[in-house]
Order: C-alpha cells, then sequence, then structure tokens
C-alpha cells in the first residue's frame, strides 16, 4: 500500500466532480473581496465575501498597508518571540484590547490558529471543554489537540449543556467554548444564558468572535456589546479576515492569561508573525471603525434590504440579525444548478451542500457587505428570482 493511493482516489472523484460542474470552489475571483467582482470572463455581484464593513477597499486601510511595506518591508522573517514585534503588533494589540474590553490581547498569524491554539493551550489534562456542536472547525481542532476533555453539547441547547456541566467533578477545571455568531447559519450563541451556567458551575467562558466583530452591537465591538456583557466574558477570540480586511487573529483575556498564551502556545512562538502591511490594515480598520460606525448600521440596511426582497419573492431565508444569510435549497443537485445559473445571472454566491448541511437540505449561502449599493443588491435579488423560478426553488 502506498500512501499516496488516497490522494490518487480523491483526485479521481474530483475530476469526476469537476465535469458534472458541480465544483465551484478554488476558482480566481478578482478582486476577491469587493462588492462586484471578476470571475472568468463574469462581472459578478460578490454576495460570498465576508468582508463585511467593506474594509479591503477603504482608501485609508490600502493606504495604511502600502505606508507599512515602505516602512518595514514585506514581512518579519521571525516570530513574535524573537525578530517579529514591531511597533505595529504592539499598537493593534492595545487598540484591540481597549476594543474588546479586555485587559490584554495575544495576535496569531491566522483566525484557525488562533482559535485552535488558544482552546489547546488553555485546556490542560484533567480539565473539561465544553463546545457547542456547531462551533468553527478551528475551535474543534483545538479541542481535539486539548489534553483536556471535550463535551460536545448540543446546539445552542442551554439545557443540554447544564446537564453535562453537573455531570462532571465540580472542582474540576471548566471551559465553556462558543462561536458568536456561527458561521453557516447566522444565528446567535446564547450568551447571557451561557453567563449563568458558567457562573454557576464555576467554568470560564470563551467566545469566538470572528463573525461578530464589526457585526454585533450599536458599534460593532461584538457578541458581548449585542448582549450588553462587555465584560463579563472570560476570553474572546476573533478574526482579522473578515470586519477588519487583513489576515491573522487574536485572543482577549485577563494579562495573565494572554501572556499564557504568548509564551506557552507553540503556534505563537514557532511561527512567523504577521507582515507588518497585514498589521496596518487592522489598525487601519479599526480606527475607521471606532471614528464611524455608522459602517454597522449601513451593514445591517443592506442585509434588511435584500432578506425582505427575496422572502417577498417565496425564498425560504433563515435570517438572526447578522449578513449571514443561509437560503433554503432542497437537494445537491439544485444548489449546484442555482449556484451556476446565478453566476450567468451576474450573481456569485455560495452553494452548501451535505456533509456541510444534512442530506436535501443544501443552501446558497450568502452575506452581506456594507459597501454594497442598492442597485447591486437589487441587481442581485432579480437574479434570485429568475433562477428560483427556473430551478423550481420559488
Amino acid at each position: 500500500m502506498d500512501v499516496f493511493d488516497k490522494s490518487r482516489k480523491f483526485e479521481q472523484l474530483l475530476r469526476l466532480v469537476q465535469s458534472q460542474n458541480r465544483f465551484f470552489y478554488s476558482r480566481p475571483i478578482l478582486p476577491a473581496a469587493a462588492p462586484v467582482a471578476r470571475c472568468g470572463d463574469r462581472e459578478l455581484v460578490n454576495l460570498g465575501s465576508n468582508n463585511y464593513l467593506g474594509m479591503t477597499e477603504h482608501p485609508e486601510v490600502r493606504a495604511a498597508a502600502i505606508a507599512a511595506i515602505e516602512q518595514y518591508g514585506t514581512g518579519s522573517a521571525g516570530s513574535r518571540l524573537l525578530t517579529g514585534t514591531t511597533p505595529l503588533h504592539l499598537e493593534m494589540e492595545r487598540s484591540l484590547a481597549e476594543f474588546k474590553g479586555v485587559e490584554a490581547v495575544v495576535s496569531f498569524s491566522t483566525g484557525f490558529m488562533t482559535l485552535a491554539a488558544t482552546v489547546k493551550t488553555i485546556a490542560a489534562e484533567g480539565e473539561f471543554v465544553f463546545s457547542d456542536s456547531l462551533n468553527h472547525a478551528s475551535i474543534i481542532n483545538g479541542c481535539r489537540a486539548s489534553k483536556a476533555k471535550t463535551v460536545v453539547y448540543s446546539h445552542n441547547d442551554m439545557s443540554d449543556l447544564a446537564e453535562k456541566l453537573a455531570g462532571v467533578p465540580a472542582e474540576a477545571g471548566k471551559l465553556i467554548v462558543t462561536d458568536g455568531v456561527f458561521s453557516m447559519e447566522g444565528d446567535i450563541c446564547c450568551l447571557p444564558e451561557l453567563r449563568k451556567l458558567a457562573d454557576e458551575h464555576s467554568a470560564r467562558l470563551m467566545v469566538d468572535d470572528a463573525h461578530a466583530t464589526g457585526v454585533l452591537g450599536k458599534t460593532g465591538r461584538g457578541t458581548a456589546e449585542h448582549f450588553d456583557l462587555e465584560g463579563k466574558v472570560d476570553i474572546v477570540s476573533g478574526t482579522f479576515s473578515k470586519s477588519f480586511g487583513s489576515v491573522g487573529g487574536f485572543t482577549g483575556a485577563p494579562l495573565p492569561v494572554a501572556e499564557f498564551l504568548r509564551y506557552n502556545a507553540r503556534e505563537s512562538i514557532f511561527s512567523a508573525s504577521l507582515p507588518p502591511s497585514a498589521v496596518a490594515t487592522v489598525n487601519a480598520a479599526l480606527s475607521v471603525l471606532k471614528r464611524d460606525p455608522s459602517l454597522v448600521r449601513k451593514l445591517r440596511s443592506n442585509t434588511e434590504f435584500i432578506y425582505e426582497r427575496l422572502v417577498q419573492d417565496g425564498f425560504k431565508v433563515a435570517h438572526h440579525g447578522t449578513p449571514i444569510l443561509p437560503i433554503a435549497i432542497g437537494s445537491d443537485d439544485k444548489a449546484y444548478q442555482a449556484a451556476g445559473r446565478l453566476e450567468e445571472e451576474g450573481v456569485f454566491a455560495n452553494p452548501v451542500v451535505f456533509p456541510a448541511v444534512p442530506m436535501g437540505k443544501a443552501i446558497i449561502r450568502i452575506s452581506l457587505m456594507a459597501s454594497h449599493t442598492e442597485e447591486q443588491l437589487s441587481r442581485a435579488a432579480s437574479a434570485f428570482t429568475r433562477v428560483g423560478k427556473e430551478v423550481g426553488i420559488i
């Protein structure tokens, strides 16, 4: 047996799927995060990006990234522990700590790395991690790599979580981990109930604000602001690849916890630090958001606009107050057919099929940006209606 056998079998499957026009992934999109982008020879209204506040195109943010390259070069070529710390990194962590209402922030070079490293490093042998069943893959990887015992509770089911918390030794260390906004459905965690259960069972509470930062709360500070519970979350993590228009991630916590992560998480110690241009992008985006929280309101307005159009025309769309809108399609075949026809009609949207969703429950997942215009969204909604009728969705 050859260790490459599995890859050859996968390649055969991949070629088959591509030949059947059922493959909509890993294609060049230019610009990838713009409201209108090109895919091949088509210009498309882009409803597939998580660039929620439009920061990748913001002139002030772009200028900051360019200026950082001029001053610092293209990369650090070292870990934060050694040569990879610049004044920009320190400024970013201070600003994020203030924005998130935490004592200190430690940053990582990818968002995935952030969540996996934080869970794995904080939860140790003999302790317990309680993880929502629909948490992001990065949290799942952190649970698997941790020496702590992982207990999965049913999605947003506080009764199930309470029962499972009661089933472990009272004196054991316990960490409850949840997404703030769940990335596929766009629904929000039950933060008040989670905080209550954490207090009752002497557990710590960690929230992944990847899809909540820049989205939830009056000023976009995230899940805690949305529920008026700022300062009540023990650990808050997030990414720079969505509302901050860059790459990387962060964890905010009490100072001893942040420093423990910084000097014990292997992902921090043995990875090159974020390029200065990426850090400057975050700093500029955060400055824009603090100065202009109307971007958060515009994002919500755009979301409501297209949601109302789609529902009015007969689509079944789940809406939880976030810019992630899953549109019910049904079969995988219909989802692929709809995605292909939408592109022909000038819209880029992501088909999500089994096993990412249950069999027969395929969706088209769209996400909105503050930088979309009403004309662009009207054009997209009209295309959805034409395709929906043709494919038999509405």
